[in-house]
This record gives structure tokens, sequence and C-alpha cells, in this order.
């Protein structure tokens, strides 16, 4: 159950920040192997890049590549998650009932590299989508899928089965270090929380209401400047219905009656 409440996280942010994956990724091929100044630019910031992939493909082409964009979110880190998620309720994350920095950060590497083999043929097929784009602002090369099985198809006869893995290479380390970052600094902020919540703080409206009456407004924003503009939103929206999700189901469990 873990791997799937953690999957099903996961998709709810890519809903978000999809279109910053497409943006992305355009921007990424855009004079690709050319020298600066030799191509025709298309996209001159991220900002730019949405109005005009909005304006000439639609609102719609903001979302080029959405459904395997959600599936490997799924697949990727409902793998990730869930597995970090039992290491984690096993107790190897902990030493002498606190959070260890340095095995929740191999745990957290560990979960990053299941999540990404197992996630890298859907990440592949996502790039091509979201890639194709209207001949008047399209960059590198323009593949003729029709979609996610198309593509699927396409890919292993043309390359065969290990052609779905191909770039995972890269996946692999960019993941597990990711992944590795972000699950030791969940685990250990979690925990310092949860400590500050029984010594300075009775809960969120207590802790707001001190921090705005000491700090003032901008104590509220404190560190914003370090937030990465991609993977702030989608690591903050992924992570809380993570959590959220995982004690629905913990209470369904202690609910449910005996014997069914």
């Amino acid at each position: 159950m873990d791997f799937i409440l953690s999957g099903v996280a996961a998709c709810g942010a890519c809903l978000f920040t999809n279109p910053l994956e497409v943006v992305k990724t355009r921007m990424q091929l855009q004079g690709e192997l050319k020298s600066r100044g030799t191509y025709q630019v298309y996209y001159r910031n991220v900002f730019h890049a949405f109005y005009t992939i909005g304006k000439v493909d639609g609102i719609a082409g903001l979302q080029k590549g959405l459904v395997p964009g959600l599936l490997y979110q799924f697949c990727m880190n409902g793998f990730r998650l869930g597995s970090y998620a039992i290491i984690e309720s096993s107790g190897y994350t902990h030493t002498d009932g606190r959070v260890s920095a340095t095995k929740s950060t191999l745990a957290g590497a560990l979960a990053g590299v299941v999540g990404a083999v197992m996630g890298s043929p859907i990440y592949l097929v996502k790039t091509h989508l979201q890639s194709q784009a209207t001949s008047s602002i399209a960059v590198g090369h323009q593949y003729k899928h029709r979609g996610m099985f198309h593509a699927l198809v396409a890919i292993h006869r043309e390359h065969g089965i290990l052609g779905l893995w191909r770039g995972s290479s890269a996946a692999v380390p960019r993941v597990s270090v990711g992944s590795a970052a972000q699950l030791c600094t969940f685990s250990s902020a979690k925990e310092f929380i949860t400590d500050l919540q029984g010594k300075l703080y009775r809960g969120f409206s207590d802790c707001f209401s001190k921090t705005l009456k000491n700090e003032g407004l901008i104590g509220l924003y404190k560190g914003i400047g370090a937030s990465y503009f991609r993977i702030g939103p989608h690591t903050i929206l992924s992570l809380l219905f993570w959590n959220e999700l995982r004690k629905l189901y913990q209470s369904y469990r202690v609910q449910e009656p005996e014997g069914l």
C-alpha cells in the first residue's frame, strides 16, 4: 500500500508541474549541439517559453506528455517513496530512536536508484512527447509518436527491449542524489518539527501566530530565495500528499473491524 499511496501523491504534484517539464525539455533541446548565435531562439526564457507554447500549441500544449508523466511519477515515486517507507518503518534509518543523517541518506539514495530504473522507459517516452511541437516552434528531433503506447512500441521495434532504458545511466545518479538529499531532509525536518511542537509551539496555528507576531510578515517568508523553481513545488506537493495518504490509510486500518 505504501507504493500505491506514494505514486498517487506524486501524480497529484505532476498535474501542477508538468507544464514546467514541457518548458524545461524544450529549452534543453533548443540549440542542441549548435554554437550560440547559429540557431533561431524560439524560447528566450521560462516565461517567454510559457507564452510561446501556449500561443502556438494552445493550453493543451503545455500539458504535452501528461499521461506518461503521471505514469512515470506513479512508477518512479511509487517505488522510490514506497521503498523508503519500508526501510524507514523497519527502523533502519534511525539510531537510538533518532533519525540518522547517514542512514537516511543511504536509504534515500537506494530508493532513488530503484525508482529511476523502474521509471526510466516511461520517462523516455514522456520526453519524446514533450518535445513534439508545431513546426514553427519545434526544437530538437521531432518524433511522430501518436501517444504513449505507440511510442513504447515504436522504441521497442527500433531499439529492442534495452532501448527502452536509454538514458537510465544518467537518470540513476541524478535521481539517487536528489532522493538522498530530499528524503534525508524530509525525515530530519519532520522529526525537528515534531520536537518543536512539543517545546515551542502547540500546533500550526500557534506557530503561525507567534512567528507573525515576533518576526513580522517577512518572518513567514524566510528562506524563500533558496527554493527551487520547479523541484520546490513538486517536492512539497509529492511529500505532502504521500504523508497525508499514509496517515489516512493507517487510520483506516486501525478502524477496520477484525475479521474483514
